[in-house]
């Protein structure tokens, strides 16, 4: 039995189906069991990782939990995984590219978190495996509302080049280390498969939806107003920050996907295709 935490969204569900699809027992974790739409076959579990007093129902008999932090800080963390080891064997996180393994005090705060929540897993005496990835495709997805208003998508840093991970292949890679054991006490570095410009992401999107789209540069104070429509302040500083860095060193590229699951990992061209709909 795995149990899966952030079964909802988007990584958390193709997790769960891909786990179904391997013929592997699924439950999953929720505040509001009634609420959840999920697929036929999946276990649902009422619990709250900030109360981990709630999961005893939830962790009865689990081999394997598939973590995904949704936390600010990661003061909960010695609590809860204090009492995921007296019943999970094996932890597999979904944690972030933006940890530096160079740095003894992680120099952002998105990295800082993640890195303290894997210190927390690895004092635990649980076995781990860390997901690293850089890049969500799906992060495209607040370019459009732009796109279905018109042809251009406004932003800062167009030159900056990256790589973007399809959540298929995050899932599959996380499916894997939860249900082999040869991904224990490993830190995998998740990208796609190309480096492409913000610019050149835009171009590709406008192929997939049937129209030319076109980037149109403004300022990173102009950008930072736009994106803080959606995320916080802080996030959004860490963001143009990144781009900024990455217009003359641009995201790694790694083949841990096709190495962990046999099968390369998909291009932006493949995720802007099945998400099409989205920007229409």
């Amino acid at each position: 039995m795995i149990l899966v935490t952030g079964a909802t969204g988007n990584i958390g569900r193709q997790v769960t189906a891909q786990l179904l699809d391997a013929g592997v027992p699924v439950r999953v974790l929720t505040r509001d069991p009634d609420s959840a739409r999920l697929p036929e076959g999946v276990q649902v579990a009422g619990g709250d990782l900030l109360a981990p007093n709630t999961m005893a129902t939830a962790l009865h008999d689990v081999e394997a939990v598939f973590l995904m932090w949704p936390f600010p800080t990661a003061e909960p963390a010695p609590a809860l995984f204090d009492v995921l080891r007296k019943h999970a064997r094996r932890i597999v996180f979904l944690s972030s590219g933006a940890i530096r393994d160079d740095l003894d005090e992680q120099a952002e705060p998105i990295g800082r978190l993640h890195a303290d929540v894997e210190r927390a897993i690895e004092q635990s005496g649980m076995e781990w495996t860390f997901l690293r990835p850089h890049g969500f495709a799906r992060n495209t997805l607040s370019w459009a509302p732009q796109i279905r208003a018109g042809d251009t998508v406004r932003g800062a840093y167009g030159t900056a080049a990256m790589t973007l991970l399809h959540e298929l292949d995050i899932a599959s890679v996380a499916a894997r280390a939860l249900i082999e054991n040869e991904h224990a006490g490993r830190r995998y570095i998740l990208t796609g498969p190309q480096i492409l410009t913000q610019v050149e992401q835009v171009h590709i999107l406008g192929d997939a939806i049937g129209r030319p789209l076109h980037w149109e540069e403004i300022s990173p104070g102009a950008a930072r107003q736009q994106m803080l429509a959606w995320l916080p302040a802080s996030v959004v500083d860490v963001v143009l920050n990144g781009y900024a860095h990455m217009v003359t060193e641009p995201g790694p590229i790694t083949s841990t996907v096709e190495e962990t699951t046999g099968v390369p990992a998909r291009t932006f061209q493949k995720w802007a295709t099945d998400h099409a709909h989205e920007f229409r």
